[in-house]
């Protein structure tokens, strides 16, 4: 037996244990390792015995993700401690054209710095202007298995791998007839589901080819906060003055015991509502025949709030816990053999998604524009008398726009991939692979109930004409206006409504077009130490992404976003090499050193540089140490480099008040630039806390992120306690040059407070008119953030025989220790601590217990997350005390399955997830970044028919 089988068979009991699911994939290619299992492991691409590699890498098998009553494969891979649910069905209709979206995000450091992989190639983003794929378009029917790498990868992978990789690997040469169906429902409210698979495969001419086909359907309706009894009562922080009706003595003040703000349930605001709210201290609303009526304020009083008996407005009724959503997949693949060598296959898909979001109605809070004068002709004689008695010409009115209907976004996506390639040996010793992949997704998005500005202020002055009540504006009347009535609930009249409200729809399409080829040798030359491996290639990719907005977008009540349009190109060479320095030696088994290159060359920032050292060290039988160090890199994306000026509005305090300058205990280089900005003594802005119109955009003159990731960790399989692994794993990632866009008020301050004077970066960024006053601020993207993050994963796992049958156990844990963020890297000491906050939770762990017993086989897994805190540290450094509610308490969810596999070919199985009805954290609805991970349907129940031939 040569020197490499024999470390082979050692290692592989110390690593392949370590994988939930299997993880290989055997080819024969060199004469001296005929009889040794070869495996490719994510994170290289060299094809190894034993899956010996340095990156640390958690395995999981498609099966054990399958037992769940979650949509898609996202939900259930956010459940790890290393994913952040900073996009699940829940949470994804935050933004503009993002509802229905599942991306990964690894470390919570962004969805664009995860590397998403099918079969170790890349795929086609579902976000028009970025890099992200939606898990949606993944065919979870053939999954075998999910790897996640941790640790920057870009030298072996490219652009993207900044903290890590996640490669779906699907099943080969499937064979025979699977279909399956399943529906669930929850215990508490009207939230249900169904998901159908079937997928056929079969080999031809001798079994030198395999094909096979795949479809599949889900669905979901959707669910209100209203429907839940968890996420139905509204929630403030109201004043402890307000609450307790007591002031705070001095030392209270100062108190952790006395907070400032007491988290109170069934309050909200009562100066907005959806009938409308007026006068001096918003204390007047109108009747549903647009009567006067007073506000009842109650007891408890704060502000614009209240608590307790009283009339607020409960805004919960606007948030949905989750989307109407529904998802296709059609998948065929095959291969065949040309020979005993060469292999040729082929993929391809077409994935379509449906999802509905609906958000708030159009409001008016503060806004000047939206009154009501005494002249108006819907004007009701007691309100009329009240404005008369008040002296008042007209009357600013706060109101949810409810009975014009919420805004809508109905996102449509289609998702085709393709990919062609030959794979096999030669020379006996070399393995080779080359393919083409193209990949296209297709969005229509549709924002109804969107309401005209413009039609809406001219039919709010209505007057009286002739005996007929009209719109004042004669251009107006001729171009079809219908006067409003927004006095009481109601009161609009569907020809109003028509005339004001509008849909607009908008369209993106992303196209990837990738192109490599690679070749790899596990035994180029024999050293005493074992054989030197060796792998090469290039590659080629092209993404392209445009954004087409509607015509109608602009003055409407939806931000008008600009429209991207862009490409880049790049070009790449690789290289990768891994080398046995050491073994048979007293603590050394084994020891292998990797080292990989890559060198890139966009059209969009220039040449670019990735790197990777590895080391795997087998010190015994039972332990094995491995350690990464990797200089990874993200590129901007088409969004970030030619991303067009979007409309949004900005809350900002000018700096360059009076007010502002008397506070500064040395202003004199803040006067001196305000001065120089034209600003006169004394000046004091028409803007403080008012919405500020501003612009958003891209940056074509944008470098790429760079990051350096460490990677340390154990293995260990004790020989002494047969089926037990256990494997710690330190990791850090830094992140600099981050792409960022800068806040309002501090491109203000920088530019008047640069001590270069008013020639700077930020003062071009900022538009004041002759007076002084500022009228547009241009937030771009800039390379000007930096980030951290630094923690440990465990992993143990322990198999054993009893009761009859078989029993598998895993623990996947997390400790975050660091995940900072900085919004300026060159100032170390300003920094957000994330963790230990909603979503970055210090500890978080899933547990997982299987059990097979002849035809019936069980599971149980818990997830636990630890107690978080509220605020980060620069609140808390600013307040101490904020809140009677600082933190969310620890969270566990417990789902089981049960199933049982008939002899016909008939499987059943029923699941609960969130078996103890565990509820959300109080006041929470499970739908923002951080709370997402929360479970926000409560105990759901689900069947599960299959059948296989």
């Amino acid at each position: 037996m040569n020197k490499l089988a024999y470390a082979v068979q050692i290692a592989m009991a110390g690593s392949v244990a370590l994988t939930t699911g299997a993880a290989f994939a055997q080819q024969n290619t060199a004469e001296q390792n005929a009889a040794v299992e070869k495996i490719q492991v994510t994170g290289s691409r060299i094809s190894r015995q034993g899956a010996i590699a340095p990156s640390p890498v958690t395995v999981l098998s498609g099966e054990s993700l399958l037992n769940t009553g979650a949509m898609n494969i996202g939900e259930v891979l956010n459940e790890l401690p290393a994913l952040a649910n900073t996009y699940s069905l829940a949470n994804s209709g935050q933004y503009i054209g993002t509802a229905g979206l599942n991306i990964l995000d690894l470390r919570g450091m962004g969805t664009d710095r995860t590397l998403v992989l099918v079969d170790g190639k890349r795929h086609v983003s579902s976000s028009a202007g970025s890099a992200a794929v939606d898990t949606n378009t993944i065919p979870t029917t053939w999954i075998e298995r999910v790897e996640i790498i941790t640790g920057g990868a870009s030298a072996v992978y490219g652009a993207d791998a900044v903290t890590g990789v996640v490669n779906f690997v699907l099943k080969k040469n499937i064979e025979g007839f699977d279909v399956s169906a399943t529906r669930g429902y929850a215990n508490d409210n009207n939230y249900k589901n169904e998901k159908y698979q079937a997928s056929y495969g079969l080999n031809f001419d001798d079994e030198r080819g395999n094909i096979a086909f795949a479809a599949e359907y889900s669905s979901q309706n959707r669910l209100n906060a209203l429907d839940n009894p968890w996420t139905a009562t509204s929630y403030r922080n109201m004043s402890y003055e307000s609450i307790f009706g007591a002031q705070r003595t001095d030392d209270q003040l100062n108190s952790l015991e006395y907070p400032d703000d007491i988290y109170t349930p069934n309050a909200g605001y009562y100066a907005i509502n959806n009938r409308g709210v007026f006068g001096a201290g918003f204390d007047k609303t109108f009747n549903t025949d647009g009567s006067l009526e007073d506000v009842y304020l109650g007891d408890s009083v704060d502000a614009l709030s209240c608590a307790g008996p009283c009339d607020f407005f409960n805004l919960r009724q606007f948030t949905d816990l989750q989307p109407a959503f529904d998802r296709t997949n059609f998948n065929v693949k095959g291969n065949y053999d040309l020979n005993d060598d060469t292999q040729i296959y082929a993929q391809a898909k077409y994935a379509r998604t449906r999802a509905e979001s609906l958000g708030q109605p159009a409001f008016f809070f503060f806004d000047p524009q939206n009154s009501i004068s005494r002249d108006n002709a819907f004007l009701n004689d007691s309100v009329a008398q009240y404005m008369d008695e008040q002296g008042l010409d007209s009357i600013m009115v706060n109101r949810m726009m409810t009975d014009l209907g919420r805004r809508t976004e109905n996102d449509e996506r289609e998702t085709t991939r393709i990919v062609l390639g030959v794979e096999g040996v030669f020379n006996d010793y070399w393995e080779y692979e080359a393919f083409i992949n193209y990949g296209k997704t297709e969005l229509e998005r549709a924002n109804s109930n969107n309401m005209i500005m413009a039609n809406y202020f001219n039919a709010l002055n209505a007057v009286e004409v002739d005996g007929q009540i009209v719109c004042a504006d004669e251009d107006a009347r001729a171009a079809g206006c219908v006067p409003v009535n927004i006095m009481g609930f109601g009161a609009p009249s569907d020809a109003a409504i028509n005339y004001i409200n509008t849909t607009s729809v908008g369209t993106s399409k992303i196209e990837q077009y990738n192109v490599g080829g690679s070749v790899s040798n596990s035994g180029i030359y024999e050293l005493p130490a074992g054989y030197v491996g060796f792998a090469a290639g290039v590659e080629y990719r092209k993404e392209e992404s445009q954004i087409n907005e509607p015509e109608n977008a602009e003055g409407t009540f939806f931000n008008a976003l600009g429209e991207d349009r862009g490409y880049y190109e790049v070009s790449e060479v690789f290289t990768e090499l891994t080398v046995p320095v050491l073994a048979d030696l007293p603590g050394i088994n084994m020891m292998t050193v990797d080292g990989a290159i890559r060198v890139a060359d966009y059209t969009s920032i220039g040449n670019a540089t990735s790197w990777k050292l590895g080391l795997d060290w087998e010190i015994f039988d039972d332990l094995r140490m491995r350690a990464t160090r990797s200089s990874a890199l993200r590129a901007p994306n088409i969004g970030e480099l030619f991303g067009e000026a979007s409309q949004t509005f900005f809350t900002v305090d000018d700096p360059c008040r009076e007010e502002n300058l008397a506070n500064l205990d040395d202003s004199e280089l803040r006067r001196s630039n305000c001065a120089a900005l034209g600003i006169p003594a004394g000046f004091n802005s028409n803007y403080d806390s008012q919405t500020l119109e501003g612009e958003t955009g891209g940056n074509r003159n944008l470098d790429a992120e760079q990051s350096t990731s460490e990677t340390v960790g154990l293995v260990y399989t004790p020989g002494w306690f047969e089926g037990f692994t256990a494997t710690v794993d330190y990791w850090k990632i830094e992140l600099t040059d981050a792409i960022s866009t800068v806040g309002a008020q501090t491109i203000l301050n920088r530019c008047v407070d640069s001590q270069n004077g008013i020639n700077n970066e930020y003062c071009n960024l900022v538009s004041r008119n002759d007076v002084g006053e500022v009228t547009l601020i241009r937030s771009y993207a800039l390379n000007l953030a930096g980030q951290e993050a630094e923690g440990v994963d465990f992993e143990f796992g322990y198999d054993f025989d009893a009761l009859g049958g078989a029993f598998r156990t895993n623990l996947i844990a997390t400790y975050l220790d660091e995940r900072k963020e900085f919004p300026f890297q060159d100032n170390p000491e300003d920094f957000y601590q994330y963790a230990g906050t909603a979503g970055e939770a210090t500890w978080q762990g899933t547990f997982s217990l299987n059990y097979d017993r002849g035809d019936w086989e069980a599971s149980w897994k818990t997830r636990f997350i630890d107690e978080v805190n509220l605020y980060d540290n620069q609140a808390l450094a600013l307040n101490p005390n904020p809140s009677s509610r600082m933190t969310y308490a620890s969270y566990a969810v417990t789902d089981v399955t049960v199933g049982y596999n008939f002899k016909n070919g008939v499987s059943a199985s029923v699941g609960v997830d969130n078996l103890f009805n565990r509820a959300l954290p109080l006041g929470t609805t499970g739908t923002g970044t951080g709370d997402a991970a929360y479970d926000n349907i409560g105990r759901f129940g689900y069947v599960t028919i299959s059948y296989k031939m």
